[in-house]
């Protein structure tokens, strides 16, 4: 998949609420501050396209980028620790589930997870919240270029043992040297070709 337009077509706060034209869509997850923004700005090389901020919880709607009428990427925003008032963050939980269990266009998700650290509980309890539902996901560590490469094996089979996951779903990524963008995009395009459960 090589992207030629990417452009913000809609932001709401209704998990119900899906742009035109109907096209599938990949959910981007993660917690806080994990580097979400950072990640869709690599994969469609703008770097002003999603709002990037080392303050945690600055996306607080779902937004929808369409990508070249291809499908929709949709971020969502991040659960665990942010800095915004608890009545705003108590409502992340719903929209996102919301978002998740009840949208018929969705292939398949990127779960984002930071590379330098074992899995959270709340990593642990995504990923098997999302393996319930039989929601294909892909696992993306990201800060890449902060572990040294002789750790990158182990730390995949180390997360892959503590998520319950097949390693081939788990790839590395950086945003500052744009490594692991070919394999995401690899991966988006495989959940794209298969038939959405």
């Amino acid at each position: 998949m090589e992207v030629y337009e990417v452009r913000l077509v809609r932001t709401t706060a209704d998990p119900d609420d899906h742009p035109s034209p109907p096209l599938p869509e990949i959910a981007f997850i993660g917690r806080s501050n994990v580097g979400k923004s950072s990640l869709l700005n690599t994969l469609c090389r703008n770097r002003h396209l999603a709002r990037v901020s080392r303050t945690p919880g600055k996306t607080q709607t779902i937004n929808y980028f369409d990508v070249g009428g291809s499908c929709y990427f949709v971020d969502l925003p991040g659960y665990g620790y942010a800095a915004v008032p608890d009545a705003v963050r108590r409502s992340w939980g719903p929209m996102i589930e919301g978002y998740l269990e009840r949208s018929t266009r969705l292939a398949g998700v990127v779960s984002l997870i930071d590379g330098r650290h074992d899995p959270t509980a709340l990593d642990r309890r995504m990923i098997d919240w999302l393996a319930a539902r039989g929601i294909r996901t892909l696992v993306a560590l990201t800060k890449a270029d902060r572990v040294p490469r002789g750790r990158r094996r182990p730390r995949i089979e180390e997360t892959a043992e503590a998520l319950g996951v097949d390693a081939d779903q788990i790839v590395w990524f950086s945003s500052r040297t744009g490594e692991g963008r070919d394999a995401i995009f690899s991966a988006v395009d495989s959940l794209l070709t298969q038939e959405v459960p």
